[in-house]
């Protein structure tokens, strides 16, 4: 044992004698060897207490998934300072020596890092007041409009959030802090869906009713509670304008899923009972004038002729 110790003390002294000074330090291999040493141990440590604290958050049932997750960023953040500062300890630094460096840094972080720090505090701020949470279905502005999407994860940087279509959106934390956003799942999973159709001026509306209602009740993710409905919109100019409201309690799954599967049923038992649906239609009504009478009479007159 004691000619391990002595073998290694000799390697250490060494590697410290190949290198150079500047100054009043000395550099040298067994410096820079020691400190990716220390350097290697505080990643490995950071990284293993960071996964411990994520089994061991996804362990507590009584925590829903956006406090498992706010728990685990605030111990991963902890775990990296201490590791961080004691590696610094391990390598002798002297903190008062950091001073410049701390300076430097921090005028670095104000012009280059702002933005990476404010999305990290805006994820912890979101996770705290719960205003977004994994599992939410919020609303997401693809540039030609609002498509809906869930979150999956809340990142240091961004949020996940998939839509229907399998895209994938990536919005930074501090966006969904300063600007509106549209939550369905926030305070309730209830949704309402607005299916506007119409019908002609000459059916039976009770009848219709009935039909509308039908149709809702056999479409399956519709909910019976709280009731769906059927409103009278308005008399438009073609067709009489009415809406059914139905509500889901799974976003996630869509929104035109159902609105499709209402209207599939509507046309089929519409089509059963004998209730149309108009299209578009106008009627054109001529003034009696001298001109349109000699127009008729031109052409009363052409039409003898080609008989």
């Amino acid at each position: 044992m004691n000619e391990l110790r002595s073998g290694v003390a000799d390697v250490v002294r060494t590697l410290n004698e190949i290198g150079f000074d500047i100054g009043t330090y000395h550099i040298s291999v067994w410096g820079a060897l020691r400190i990716v040493i220390v350097l290697v141990l505080v990643l490995v440590f950071a990284r293993l207490g960071s996964r411990l604290a994520k089994r061991l958050f996804r362990r507590i049932d009584s925590l829903d998934g956006a406090q498992q997750l706010l728990g685990e960023k605030l111990v991963s953040i902890a775990v990296w300072a201490i590791a961080i500062l004691v590696g610094i300890d391990v390598l002798g630094i002297s903190l008062t020596a950091l001073t410049v460096f701390s300076g430097a840094f921090g005028l670095a972080i104000g012009f280059g890092l702002q933005k990476t720090f404010g999305n990290l505090i805006a994820g912890i701020i979101l996770l705290m007041d719960r205003s977004i949470k994994p599992g939410d279905v919020i609303a997401v502005n693809d540039g030609k409009g609002n498509s809906f999407g869930e979150v999956k994860k809340i990142g240091i940087r961004a949020v996940s959030v998939t839509t229907r279509d399998n895209r994938e959106y990536l919005i930074p934390n501090e966006n969904l802090m300063t600007q509106q956003v549209e939550n369905w799942s926030y305070s309730s999973r209830e949704v309402a869906i607005n299916i506007p159709i119409g019908v002609s001026y000459g059916s039976d509306l009770e009848l219709v009713q009935k039909l509308l209602l039908e149709a809702i009740a056999s479409t399956p993710r519709v909910l019976p509670f709280p009731s769906p409905g059927v409103l009278l919109s308005g008399f438009g100019p073609s067709s009489i304008d009415m809406t059914m409201v139905v509500w889901i309690d799974d976003p996630e799954g869509g929104v035109g899923n159902v609105r499709s599967d209402v209207l599939w049923r509507v046309w089929r038992l519409f089509g059963e009972h004998g209730v149309q649906i108009p299209f578009p239609q106008q009627d054109v009504n001529l003034k009696d004038s001298e001109g349109l009478r000699a127009l008729a009479e031109a052409m009363a007159k052409r039409d003898n002729k080609d008989g």
